[in-house]
């Protein structure tokens, strides 16, 4: 699966933080990780948003979400993001929740 290269250069302009910061192919598109953990990625034209089990629940609520379901079992700690609603606002606080996410893990 292709990946939105021009939501990817907008991930990248945002998500810019040194050596903590990695790009990784994985689930047939981009991975955005920090300190060895996935904040987003982009499948296709949407984002994948790693949120945890605990806000996913929240996520879901938002418009354009919906669970990520790679492997006909739903993922409890993703969620996908439409691409048409990833307007830069929107873009933002999406990154915001990963970021936030990722953090409140140890390091690998």
């Amino acid at each position: 699966m292709a990946y939105d290269e021009a939501l990817a250069e907008r991930v990248r302009e945002r998500i810019e933080g040194g050596a903590a910061v990695a790009e990784q192919k994985m689930f047939g598109g981009l991975a955005f990780l920090e300190r060895g953990h996935i904040v987003v990625g982009i499948m296709g034209d949407d984002l994948l948003v790693r949120v945890g089990a605990a806000g996913k629940a929240a996520a879901l609520r938002r418009p354009g979400v919906r669970e990520f379901d790679f492997t006909g079992r739903p993922m409890r700690a993703f969620v996908v993001v439409a691409g048409e609603v990833l307007d830069d606002a929107v873009l933002d606080d999406w990154l915001a929740a990963g970021r936030t996410f990722a953090a409140s893990l140890p390091a690998k």
